[in-house]
């Protein structure tokens, strides 16, 4: 959850206590995993040997990430920009070679898995040529750029019986889970309405990325960039600011709506599409181009609960998940989970009564305590108090999730974020974008796994 990850070797370093006792009073610090506990030590020929396919800022994260988990290793990357070839190497802190065809690393035999962090659009075709190729995958999110490409994705994966996982790493996250146990424990109730948002207020925040100086078409592959998407003559910013523009990205709804549908989904124990969804919002201040809004808000139907998600660039207001329950309310907020009880003891009306008169209300309030005596004494319960968890400064969910993929890779045991709750997630994506560009309710047709208007 933070952007520089405090390591595990870090986490060993200060130890467990050291960090509590900065928490306040009836907070708990969740403990992260010890990943060596988690991957037994190998002998250096049982490494899982892996190539990163991508290595712009996510990807260099990726790699980054990877140095914590234990058993593996990089041998190859690979991007369409030369100067990230040396970026991905300072990640690793290690050369590697580098090229910029993926299909070189395809073709090597020692390539046991790969991690794609390209943008949206290239993931269908290298996923599908990875999987044929009898590589495991990695795939960041959203999983796919069309619902289409999402299906065959699916079938890649499943002709070729190969390991996948979607980088939406809310999913591996200790807080997350801490948050899927009390949902699953029943302490909230029935859960009818769910809210979440992300908001950014920042050039940064809106892929208003600096063009590297080098930047051109001796230094960057712009027609293999470009792909299936129109042809166009080469422009640096479509290539680093590439989520502003459908041809290539999905705008809010791929870059955050992902995270906070995959993080419901997994609290909820949901893997499945929402039926409907419904959209607002428009393009207020980063007019600078790009296809897509910088504000939307999309209201999805479930069959059991409904969910407001928002993505806002014109405000810092964080990531941000409630669930409302009949018996209490759990919110994430960032990197902190608070769960607070309702109080559903039975009361008697207090309120429309006064308008009876008093004798009325007297024999109310009569039969009332006759039909909810007191408790006896050893009958009272405890009220249950507000709950508070937080992880420790600088944890990273991407090493977890990382290591995840990896340990799956090891065992062949699928992952809970795999190639079919990846695309549910991601068809939550393009549910919300289908409904604001069309202006329209976007009805889910899972008979013909397409899109439809109401």
């Amino acid at each position: 959850m933070g952007k520089h990850p405090f390591t595990r070797r870090q986490f060993l370093h200060f130890g467990s206590g050291a960090l509590a006792a900065g928490v306040a009073a009836k907070t708990t610090l969740l403990q992260p995993h010890l990943l060596s506990a988690m991957a037994q030590q190998t002998a250096a020929g049982e490494k899982i040997r892996f190539a990163g396919i991508g290595t712009g800022v996510r990807g260099c994260e990726l790699l980054e990430g990877t140095l914590d988990v234990p058993g593996i290793e990089c041998v190859a990357v690979c991007d369409l920009y030369d100067s990230r070839h040396k970026a991905a190497q300072e990640a690793l802190k290690k050369d590697v070679p580098a090229t910029r065809e993926y299909r070189r690393i395809l073709d090597r035999k020692d390539v046991d898995a790969v991690i794609i962090a390209v943008t949206d659009h290239q993931h269908r075709h290298i996923f599908e040529d990875a999987c044929a190729a009898g590589k495991d995958v990695y795939c960041e999110k959203p999983m796919s750029h069309t619902v289409e490409e999402g299906f065959a994705m699916i079938d890649a994966a499943h002709r070729y019986n190969r390991i996948v996982q979607i980088g939406s790493q809310r999913v591996s996250s200790i807080l997350y889970a801490k948050a899927k146990e009390i949902y699953d424990s029943g302490k909230l109730g029935d859960v009818y309405s769910i809210t979440a948002y992300w908001d950014r207020n920042s050039p940064s925040g809106a892929w208003v990325y600096p063009i590297p100086p080098d930047a051109s078409e001796q230094t960057i592959d712009w027609n293999t960039f470009l792909g299936d998407a129109p042809k166009r003559p080469f422009d640096p910013v479509r290539f680093f600011r590439w989520r502003c523009f459908a041809d290539y990205g999905e705008g809010l709804a791929g870059d955050l709506f992902v995270h906070l549908i995959s993080g419901i989904h997994f609290i909820t124990g949901t893997n499945s599409t929402a039926q409907r969804a419904q959209s607002a919002g428009g393009l207020f201040h980063f007019k600078d181009g790009r296809d897509f809004p910088d504000l939307i808000e999309t209201f999805y139907d479930y069959p059991n609960f409904r969910v407001m998600v928002r993505c806002n660039l014109n405000n810092d207001g964080g990531e941000f998940i409630a669930f409302y329950g009949t018996k209490g309310t759990m919110i994430i907020k960032d990197s902190t989970l608070t769960y607070s009880p309702q109080n559903t003891r039975p009361e008697p009306e207090g309120y429309s009564v006064m308008g009876w008169p008093k004798a009325l209300r007297d024999q109310y309030l009569a039969k009332w305590h006759e039909e909810h005596p007191e408790p006896g004494p050893l009958e009272s319960k405890v009220d249950e108090e507000v709950e508070t968890y937080t992880v420790p400064p600088g944890y990273s969910d991407v090493v977890d999730h990382e290591a995840n993929f990896f340990n799956a890779v090891r065992s062949r045991k699928p992952v809970v974020e795999n190639e079919i709750f990846g695309n549910h997630a991601a068809i939550g994506c393009h549910l919300a974008n289908y409904a604001y560009f069309n202006q329209c309710v976007a009805v889910w047709d899972e008979q013909n796994r397409k899109i439809v208007k109401a």
